[in-house]
């Protein structure tokens, strides 16, 4: 059989052109690595019912097509909880405050202001489909965001705070990033605050069910298209279509659709080589660093003090905690991620070590109450053999503006999907679908 497509990584983003291709007629199949699907969305079930979200999990405002999509499967969302006060602790000082306003000397506010206010400022000159085409692009594209914020702000205290921001976005190092990729993000997230906030932010709701509930009811669409633990090896290609091989399997079709991230589709060997700038980007392409720490409660106990465990700091493994207790707040659970370099070291430790180490983060942000825990719980995405890194893969300096413009180009019958692909809410959930409609979009214009 020849299918007219088949799609690559059983994601939100391959899940979402599976379905759409499925229902305008097309003979598919959706081919996932794992023995799941969802991709770097994974919601942990326990037996009371309760479950955590390892991978993604968070919606919010403007992110119109999953929110399209909660409502036709019938997912419900829930607000994020947020009340009360939050914890900074800076400098080793730790402080209780409200709003978003955190409680640093004025003058580094002040700078800190002035440059979320300057970075807004620049992303809106962001051409979000062709960033190599923004004006200024090859300067932008030259430095790194750290190198930028070196330059903004003469305050550390505002540099150290913007650095624990930044890195909770983008899970990795400012002196990793590209200033114009960094500009890209933010511009296709509307701008930096909606990025950093709960409230009319991209943390604003979560899923009733955890954040995997809503691609296993569109899976469902899907039973007899589906093959699990089916990683692909090879893709040959030639005028005529595709033959996608792995281990014990051969199948051929017309086009195929790669929903997977640039730097796990470069582990694919493709016998017509891909072009030269296409398999350049995907070895520049690098992964976010990012561990994910729970510790389960009795209750939400923070919130009995007045706190909505929202916590930060420019210390420790751990720099960034969530309230992620259920919806009827019957169990606490504290969520807290370990990021960038931070997420390295960590790596570098056994198990009981990084159980100790995020326990005694959450003690400092929380007091000694935080050590009377029932299950600790981490998810380390770089140990995953497919994904390799979260939240999203990440341009490095000098990477749109040599070759960028490869990203989202068909090669031949392969097109590409995945967060990475997307102009709007890139690295984020409704990033993926809208990458995986756009593909869809390609396959049913051209054929």
């Amino acid at each position: 059989m020849k299918y007219d497509a088949i799609i690559i990584g059983a994601g939100y983003a391959g899940v979402t052109a599976a379905l759409n291709l499925k229902r305008a007629g097309k003979r598919i199949l959706l081919l996932e690595a794992r023995n799941r699907v969802g991709g770097r969305i994974e919601t942990k079930y326990f037996d009371d019912g309760s479950y955590v979200d390892l991978g993604g999990q968070w919606i919010g405002p403007t992110q119109d097509r999953i929110y399209a999509l909660a409502k036709e499967f019938g997912v419900e969302t829930f607000k994020s909880y947020d009340q009360g006060k939050s914890t900074l602790l800076f400098n080793n000082r730790l402080k209780a405050y409200n709003g978003i306003i955190p409680p640093l000397p004025i003058y580094s506010l002040l700078s800190l202001d002035a440059a979320i206010k300057k970075m807004n400022k620049l992303s809106k000159s962001v051409n979000l489909q062709q960033p190599w085409l923004t004006p200024n692009a090859q300067q932008l594209d030259s430095i790194t965001l750290y190198s930028w914020m070196q330059q903004q702000m003469s305050s550390k205290t505002a540099r150290d705070f913007f650095q624990v921001a930044s890195e909770a976005i983008f899970a990795a190092n400012p002196a990793e990033i590209s200033l114009l990729h960094a500009l890209f993000y933010v511009k296709s997230g509307k701008d930096l605050d909606s990025l950093m906030n709960i409230k009319n932010g991209a943390q604003e709701e979560r899923f009733v069910g955890g954040a995997q509930e809503l691609v296993n009811r569109m899976v469902k669409e899907l039973q007899d298209e589906l093959r699990l633990n089916s990683p692909v090896r090879h893709i040959d290609q030639d005028e005529n279509g595709v033959d996608v091989i792995g281990e014990g399997f051969k199948y051929s079709a017309k086009k195929v659709i790669i929903a997977i991230p640039p730097a796990l589709a470069s582990r694919i060997e493709y016998n017509k080589p891909l072009p030269p700038n296409r398999d350049q980007l995907m070895q520049r392409v690098f992964m976010g660093s990012v561990v994910k720490c729970y510790a389960i409660y009795k209750t939400p106990f923070w919130r009995e003090r007045g706190l909505n465990g929202l916590c930060a700091s420019n210390k420790g493994l751990i720099t960034v905690t969530f309230d992620n207790s259920p919806k009827d707040g019957s169990k606490g659970m504290l969520m807290g991620f370990a990021l960038a370099n931070q997420a390295k070291s960590f790596l570098e430790l056994n198990p009981l070590e990084r159980e100790k180490a995020a326990i005694d983060c959450f003690a400092a942000f929380l007091g000694p109450e935080a050590r009377n825990y029932d299950l600790y719980i981490d998810q380390a995405w770089a140990n995953e053999e497919w994904t390799r890194g979260c939240y999203a893969g990440i341009m490095p300096p000098g990477a749109w503006t040599s070759v960028g413009k490869t990203l989202r180009t068909p090669c031949g019958n392969i097109h590409w999907a995945g967060t990475e692909t997307s102009d709007i809410w890139n690295g984020y959930i409704d990033g993926a679908v809208r990458s995986g409609e756009r593909a869809v979009s390609e396959l049913l214009t051209i054929s």
